[in-house]
């Protein structure tokens, strides 16, 4: 019996199927394919952090925070440079920390 998967998977991965049996089909991205399955990996780590709770929930950002570790490597960048520009948007124009939800703004008329 076949599994299909077709996604992104951790590096280890492979070796754990051999350790159960099973026989691996993997192929290596190349960069654009990469960027493609990071992305979509990031977006399926996004839905597991909205329906879990708990430590569950704590998990899956982490896995989520690996995701975006290795789309900034794409970029040049590590999570640290993604951490510091975090922190400082932050200090410029706030966390959200407040719960602020802005409804809307109300212009100033030009008369």
């Amino acid at each position: 019996m076949e599994k299909i998967y077709n996604k992104l998977v951790r590096d280890n991965i492979p070796n754990i199927i051999k350790s159960n049996g099973e026989n691996p089909i993997i192929h290596i991205l190349n960069d654009e394919e990469y960027k493609i399955e990071l992305e979509k990996k990031l977006n399926e780590e996004y839905q597991e952090v909205l329906n879990a709770t708990g430590k569950d929930r704590i998990e899956e950002l982490a896995d989520m925070l690996e995701i975006i570790k290795y789309l900034a490597k794409l970029e040049n960048a590590t999570l640290d440079d993604v951490i510091i520009l975090a922190n400082a948007k932050s200090s410029k124009r706030g966390a959200f920390n407040d719960k602020i939800f802005l409804e809307k703004v109300i212009e100033k008329s030009t008369q």
